[in-house]
């Protein structure tokens, strides 16, 4: 499988998806731990993959939603934005809805 492939198999298979330097208990840098802060804060169940671990993701995902920067939050296949949208989000209560949302969905699905 071509990597973008790759990563449009994970950004579908994953309701909240976080493409992140280090990992959501050690976040590499400052922008990904803000932006996991703010899923926890929504109490979201949320999947991550470490960009510094794998170089093909690293040079790719920026290619496949045209985002140069990391870290990216997917939510339902859509790419919601980095670190600063997803505050802007979480702030104005927006985050905490979509997550609510995915949460109801699976509730629904049993």
């Amino acid at each position: 499988m071509e990597i973008l492939e790759v990563i449009d198999q994970q950004v579908k298979s994953n309701p909240v998806l976080i493409y992140m330097k280090g990992t959501p208990q050690m976040p590499m840098c400052g922008f990904s731990s803000r932006a996991v802060q703010a899923l926890r804060a929504c109490d979201a169940d949320f999947a991550f993959v470490n960009v510094l671990e794998d170089s093909e993701v690293l040079e790719n995902l920026p290619r496949y939603a045209n985002w140069p920067t990391f870290p990216q939050i997917y939510i339902n296949g859509e790419l919601i934005g980095g670190c600063d949208i997803t505050l802007e989000l979480y702030q104005r209560g927006e985050l905490q809805k979509m997550v609510d949302e995915i949460k109801a969905g699976k509730e629904a699905a049993g």
